[in-house]
């Protein structure tokens, strides 16, 4: 038998870094690779599309190998990620160059959650990773974003968790490892935790050591009442200092957020609203897109997430919308100027935090804070906020100017990083080495003088360092000092005692400047540690800047308004348009809205394509708008108390959860029925159709009554019943509207106004003919509503449906179809005076039966 050789001492290192990850793909550095091995190889080489190899054995068999550049890795991850990988990153971190094996330790895992790297995220979209703690009595669900140092957490119900995960847009997701996520949650990626890293007391302590805190009640957090709530918030954290290797030191505050903070939006809302993703999942044009005229990215993010949490608190609210005023009546175009110079300073302080900030990084940030400290901004309330905080962080940026080259190299290794006169032993060095030529040129024109060898050379390359140079004619003379170091075609090269010294003290000279240069740089990230709260905060005001001038500029090309806001139950809308479609067509059609105490439920009719859910939409997001500080798309709005806002609008097979497009409409109706309040903006349209129309129409009524007698929600109903639109007989606090349309013979023209009343017509087959249905088609369509309109009793109840026949109206019909049956027989020129008499008596008979 063949005996099994050993494994190598690298192979052994390697087998023990990879039992520690063996859920993640291992890339093992090896010099200017990173190398992975066995099934982490042939993972890698199908995913990344690069080369499988093998090398050397492993009990018997062929090891298994694929490698990348390391200069390539950051494109490797972002497309590993992506696909839903982890991977751990092993890093050389002892000396090369020994006789032992190079230490090698995994100095970070990278996850869809916890990335920071500019290269590996969506520059206008917020990185979240997500913990979900579910217990007996309380659930809680804690969020953080590495790239801005966010850490929050919320108490909610299991329920909730779908609405809360499309809010927060979460990448990643820890849960327990025997939780099973509700068949409505959003497809993320999951890391399954073991169920004591949830521990509430091991949570507790490492909190309040991480915070540095005797307690977490500064934070608005008790042990006992929030136990949920901190075993999420110690999980997400645990997983976080495994990942980064380290914990985080930008995450300042633990933010216990609560549900009056923000308007309520559930997930099927959002969706509707196409906020930041359209229905088809494309991301314009979108509320977000439309609104988007930030200058930064950290702008953009901020942006999406104000669309994502209007607020409720007024004060707030106002401050934004004048701040947004006092720019429009200043000079907010040279401020958007001025931000068009800052880098994305929330992500180069997480890196900074993390260790992980590149020379480039540091500049982009020195000359950042430059730009902001020069600024100069009009009065308000919020502005001299914002503008109170940018002169913190000067000294921040004169150290950086006192440290860095102005144009520092891109990579630390290669030197030249840290600037002149900012460490005299550096200078020294650096002296010895950039006045090295003048050296080198004295003894050029010394050795020439001596040996009187006219095509003597002294030059320098990085392979063999110093050499003295002399062609092959002249190399036979060349004195007996000179060693040669290496004979070329042409030429020879020497070395001699005094150019060997040199070069020794040259070449240590260049080492000794880059190991000093790095210890001056981690000594440099060391001092702005110190600082990130102060850049985090500029950072955020900054943002909050672009998007207070991205509202200006909207408001200012795009004819919006100040919204005002009442105590009263009422939505007042005059001259109203939908931000999105307004700008995807040639005019649009502005509408009034009017909801109040007295209005409460708005029966909206119209034909198909008439635009009922566009005016829906249009309402909903004014409404939005108006509570993030934004200036809103009408001539005028009064916006009363808003807590929630749900809506109803179309619906899809939920194939993967088995249920049918009435069931998810269906589904969604309850939840709206179960959770909206007197305070709350309702929009429902056409529920009902998906089923047979007698079971969709008593549906309707009975969830447009529930609407009025039980939420006294603010409500939009849209429908094609026609009963419907007698609920204002019975209910005063419904009324009936509808969307114009003009017909001209068998065409429409859809005129997009909304109208006192409800609608006279419908328009089906008019439609169906602008949708390009066959003319035989139509024809027959046309031939089959009349015969459904000539049958009294099955004829279809629907919105636009002719009155029922009674019954002695259709015995009048009867009787009118006999006598012209009977006249049809009769010839009057062959009748004489007494027959014609006579069949006047018998059609008197028949009319009277």
């Amino acid at each position: 038998m063949t005996a099994v050789k050993p494994p190598s001492p690298m192979m052994q290192q390697y087998l023990a870094i990879k039992a520690q990850h063996t859920d993640k793909l291992v890339f093992y550095r090896m010099g200017d690779f990173y190398e992975l091995f066995f099934d982490d190889a042939v993972t890698a080489a199908k995913l990344l599309d690069i080369t499988l190899t093998t090398r050397g054995q492993h009990n018997g068999e062929p090891i298994k190998m694929a490698g990348v550049p390391y200069h390539s890795i950051e494109q490797h991850l972002a497309k590993l990620v992506k696909l839903g990988c982890s991977v751990a990153i092993c890093e050389q971190v002892g000396e090369v160059g020994t006789s032992k094996i190079v230490e090698r330790k995994v100095v970070r895992i990278v996850t869809a959650g916890t990335l920071t790297d500019s290269a590996l995220l969506e520059d206008k979209e917020t990185n979240r990773i997500a913990a979900l703690f579910v217990g007996k009595k309380q659930s809680a669900l804690a969020w953080a974003a590495l790239e801005s140092g966010e850490f929050k957490v919320k108490i909610i119900s299991i329920n909730q968790l779908a609405d809360e995960l499309a809010r927060l847009q979460v990448a990643e997701l820890l849960l327990d490892d025997t939780f099973r996520l509700p068949e409505n949650a959003p497809k993320i990626p999951v890391s399954r935790l073991n169920a004591w890293q949830f521990a509430p007391d091991t949570a507790y302590k490492l909190l309040t050591d991480y915070f540095g805190s005797q307690d977490l009640r500064g934070f608005g957090l008790d042990l006992q009442e929030h136990s949920a709530a901190i075993s999420a918030a110690g999980a997400l954290l645990n997983y976080l200092k495994i990942t980064q290797n380290q914990l985080p030191p930008h995450m300042d505050a633990l933010m216990l957020e609560t549900e009056n903070q923000f308007i309520a939006l559930d997930a099927a809302t959002r969706r509707n609203l196409e906020i930041t993703a359209t229905l088809s999942g494309k991301k314009s044009p979108t509320l977000f897109s439309i609104l988007d005229e930030c200058v930064t990215h950290m702008g953009s993010r901020l942006l999406a997430n104000w669309l994502h949490h209007p607020l409720r608190n007024r004060a707030h609210i106002q401050a934004r919308l004048n701040a947004v005023n006092s720019l429009l009546q200043n000079d907010f175009s040279s401020i958007s100027g001025s931000l068009k110079n800052i880098a994305d300073i929330e992500r180069i302080a997480a890196r900074i935090a993390l260790g992980t900030a590149r020379p480039r990084d540091l500049s982009a940030l020195r000359d950042s804070l430059f730009y902001l400290n020069q600024i100069s901004l009009p009065n308000s309330s919020l502005l001299d906020t914002l503008a109170v905080c940018f002169p913190q962080t000067l000294a921040v940026a004169e150290l950086l100017q006192a440290a860095l080259l102005p144009e520092p190299s891109v990579w630390l290794k290669d030197g030249d990083v840290i600037n002149h006169n900012y460490n005299k032993e550096l200078d020294e060095l650096r002296h010895l080495q950039t006045h090295g030529d003048d050296f080198l040129r004295d003894l050029e024109t010394r050795e020439r003088e001596r040996t009187q060898l006219s095509t003597l050379k002294v030059e320098f390359n990085r392979v063999h360092g110093f050499y003295i140079e002399l062609s092959k004619n002249q190399a036979e003379q060349a004195p007996s000092e000179y060693q040669r170091r290496q004979t070329l075609k042409n030429a020879e090269r020497f070395i001699t005692p005094e150019l060997k010294a040199f070069e020794d003290k040259f070449l240590a000279a260049q080492d000794k400047a880059l190991v000093l240069e790095k210890v001056l740089y981690e000594q440099l990230l060391g001092s702005l540690k110190a600082e990130l709260p102060k850049i985090q905060q500029t950072a955020k005001a900054a943002a909050t800047l672009d998007i207070l001038c991205s509202f200006a500029h909207t408001a200012q090309t795009q004819r919006y308004t100040m919204p005002q806001f009442s105590d009263s139950a009422e939505l007042a809308i005059v001259g109203g348009r939908h931000p999105v479609v307004e700008q995807q067509v040639t005019h649009f059609t502005p509408n009034d809205t009017q909801l109040n105490s007295a209005q409460r439920l708005c029966l909206l009719t119209g034909p198909n394509m008439g635009g009922k859910s566009t005016y829906m939409r249009q309402v909903a997001l004014i409404a939005l708008l108006a509570h993030t500080g934004c200036f809103v798309p009408a001539e005028q709005a009064v916006i009363g108390k808003i807590d929630q806002i749900f809506t109803r609008i179309g619906a899809s097979d939920d194939l993967a959860s088995n249920r049918s497009t009435f069931m998810v409409e269906m589904s969604e109706t309850a939840y709206i029925l179960h959770h909206a309040t007197a305070q709350s903006l309702v929009l429902m349209d056409e529920v009902g159709r998906g089923t047979s129309t007698f079971d969709g129409l008593a549906l309707a009524r009975a969830i447009a009554e529930h609407l009025l007698k039980k939420n006294g929600a603010l409500s939009l109903f849209a429908t094609h019943y026609f009963e419907l639109t007698r609920l204002p007989e019975f209910y005063p606090q419904a009324f009936n509207r509808h969307l114009s349309a003009l017909e001209q013979g068998q065409d429409i023209v859809f005129l997009h106004n909304v109208l006192d009343g409800a609608a006279e017509k419908s328009y089906g087959i008019a439609v169906a003919k602008l949708a390009g249905l066959p003319p035989k088609a139509l024809k027959s369509a046309q031939k089959h509503l009349r015969e459904l309109e000539n049958q009294s009793a099955d004829r279809q109840l629907d919105l636009f449906a002719e009155p029922v026949v009674l019954a002695d109206e259709m015995a009048d019909d009867v009787s009118g179809s006999l006598i012209a049956e009977k006249l049809a027989q009769v010839n009057p020129d062959d009748l004489t005076a007494r027959q014609a008499l006579d069949l006047v008596y018998e059609l008197k008979n028949l009319l009277a039966e």
